[in-house]
């Protein structure tokens, strides 16, 4: 177990490389430069090569590279030139804020996700199935950013059930509950469309198995109709399923970028889109290094969870 685990911690090195560069290479492309971003539209052309000389930005782009590379591996992400506060401090301190939301979120789509599609496979071309298969195919279709606008028209707005942006009050609040009310809206909107993938594939993974002949001969021995489908049947689909919420954990992670834009919670997501517009090129590389790093760190918990479940697999 634990050989396989560094095999692919190896494996991700290579992967984490190439993403840097291709976010570097991506940022170079972007037109202006961060010291125009920094000192603003009528700063003079001598403060601006001063500032780009400061930050080392005159460089050529191949040693700008090397020389953050070098810096990383020496544990230093560098320094933010909008908010001059190390990148470590500040991408780490909102990604508390993501992991809120990601993670309610993974584990939200996660359960109804199972629920459904277990659901939907026990009473195959029922009422339940079609019901199931409708929303499975309404929730992978709505976008999140759109539906994120809807609960706030609806929940915030209208009926003034739920606070419409932020993760806590700005006056008073700042306890659990107050965090639940404001994770709630983003939560469901980040959860909709992997809680319909999860359903499909938990759905079809269980009629497979529902299909075998020692799932009839469990029944032939008088065991439950209960006990044959979440004892036998769901722990064998839950092996092809454990894979698929590891990559929708990824996509989560992904989705939080607009997802918290929209819903203006202090994440890494909202860190990313206001870095990339002042052209912070340090932020946004320790930034998506992170996300990576975590959606490498989720499909590998799935893989071992996978092997725990499965003994064929160890």
């Amino acid at each position: 177990m634990w050989s396989y685990i560094g095999k692919r911690l190896v494996v991700a090195v290579p992967i984490l490389f190439g993403l840097s560069v291709i976010v570097f290479a991506m940022m170079a492309m972007i037109p202006g430069d961060p010291a125009t971003a920094i000192l603003g539209s009528y700063a003079t052309p001598e403060n601006i090569a001063r500032l780009n000389r400061q930050l080392g930005l005159d460089q050529p782009l191949v040693q700008q590279y090397f020389t953050w590379l070098g810096n990383l591996l020496q544990g230093d992400l560098g320094r933010s030139y909008a908010l001059n506060r190390p990148v470590a401090d500040e991408v780490f301190e909102r990604f508390g804020a993501t992991l809120v939301l990601a993670g309610s979120a993974l584990l939200l789509c996660a359960v109804l996700g199972l629920i459904a599609g277990i659901a939907a496979a026990v009473r195959q071309f029922g009422w339940t199935d079609r019901v199931v298969t409708f929303l499975v195919l309404v929730g992978i279709s709505t976008p999140s950013f759109w539906l994120g606008l809807l609960l706030i028209m609806l929940f915030a707005v209208q009926l003034r059930w739920l606070p419409a942006s932020g993760m806590f009050a700005i006056y008073g609040g700042g306890d659990l509950p107050d965090l639940l009310a404001h994770l709630a809206m983003p939560a469901v909107t980040l959860a909709v469309v992997a809680t319909a993938v999860i359903a499909r594939l938990t759905r079809a993974a269980m009629l497979e198995v529902l299909r075998q002949d020692y799932i009839r001969t469990a029944r032939a021995k008088g065991l439950s109709e209960r006990r044959v489908v979440y004892w036998h049947a769901f722990k064998a689909a839950l092996v092809a399923v454990i894979p698929v919420i590891g990559i929708q954990a990824g996509f989560v992670l992904g989705g939080a970028v607009y997802i918290e834009t929209v819903f203006q919670w202090p994440g890494i997501g909202r860190m990313l889109v206001n870095a990339i517009a002042t052209r912070d090129l340090l932020l946004v590389q320790g930034g998506v290094l992170v996300v990576a790093a975590s959606y490498v760190l989720f499909n590998l918990l799935a893989d071992v969870a996978q092997t725990l479940v499965d003994p064929r697999l160890r």
